[in-house]
């Protein structure tokens, strides 16, 4: 099970009194409610559970696995190198996820290189060339302020003559509505295909776990800037709104890839949708 959703269980805990075979649907929604799920969300899962004022797990099991989509099965052997963007907005733990999912690729037996097309904030050169020597992962990046498109650019074709097969790039943390970083966004997605064609072919946003609900205006309108295509949700280690991803997954209908669960290189689980609902479900009902 989901060690990350410790704090969303106790809240959980907080309300459920004691565990039995079926419950009210008035204690089901102030559950759900409790763990972040968004009113809209609940209210719709009502909606579509049988008729009467008790629930079984069941039931509501084969609703809350409805919201969630499962990924589109790119086979990354089909591409090679296989090319994926990441964004989001400053502090979301983006740079820190690039890292773990290279990682987890170099762990495949894959070889991995990163883009640091974050050239916005010297910081964010500095902080991902640490990782790549940490994780023996080799890394093209520029100085502060060059290009973010060239760097892509060059990342994707220095992986496409030397036999790469994951290109990772990062990009500089941005709000939906900052201009200029928006049109650099689409910019890189442009060069990339010229790099490659059909480059990226994953676009992934980074989501702070603890913004909950509060996280999924903000993916729609980096959606406008550039359609996304997966999800990592980061820090579901330090927060009760893990509830928030049934309403992510219900608004957004883009499959969350992984969940970060905290700082180190091997902090990121594959998002398994039955496992998660499990999880949840497992803290208000008895065992079947």
């Amino acid at each position: 099970m989901f060690g990350f959703l410790k704090k969303t269980k106790e809240a959980i805990a907080g309300v459920v009194t004691k565990k039995e075979r079926k419950i009210s649907k008035e204690l089901l929604e102030e559950v759900l409610l409790e763990a972040d799920v968004s009113y809209e969300v609940v209210e719709n899962a009502i909606y579509y559970l049988p008729a009467g004022d008790m629930v079984e797990k069941k039931d509501i099991k084969r609703v809350l696995l409805s919201y969630f989509r499962d990924v589109e099965k790119l086979e990354q052997n089909d591409e090679k190198p296989f090319v994926e963007l990441i964004f989001g907005i400053n502090g979301a733990g983006k740079t820190t996820t690039i890292a773990k999912l290279a990682n987890y690729y170099k762990k495949s037996g894959k070889k991995v290189i990163l883009a640091a097309s974050d050239t916005f904030r010297a910081a964010a050169v500095e902080q991902l060339k640490r990782w790549a020597d940490k994780l023996e992962i080799d890394i093209v990046a520029s100085k502060q302020g060059a290009d973010p498109s060239s760097v892509a650019y060059d990342a994707i074709s220095k992986a496409v003559a030397k036999g790469y097969d994951n290109v990772l790039i990062d990009t500089a943390g941005r709000l939906h509505n900052h201009q200029n970083l928006s049109n650099e966004l689409q910019k890189i997605v442009r060069i990339s295909n010229k790099a490659k064609e059909g480059a990226p072919h994953r676009k992934i946003l980074i989501l702070d776990g603890t913004q909950g609900n509060s996280a999924i205006n903000q993916a729609v309108e980096f959606n406008k800037i550039v359609p996304i295509d997966a999800l990592i949700i980061t820090k579901l280690d330090g927060t009760a709104k893990g509830g928030a991803l049934f309403s992510i997954a219900y608004e957004l209908k883009k499959p969350i890839l992984f969940v970060g669960t905290g700082e180190g290189a091997d902090d990121l689980v594959e998002f398994d949708k039955e496992a998660f609902v499990d999880d949840i479900l497992g803290e208000i009902f008895l065992s079947d």
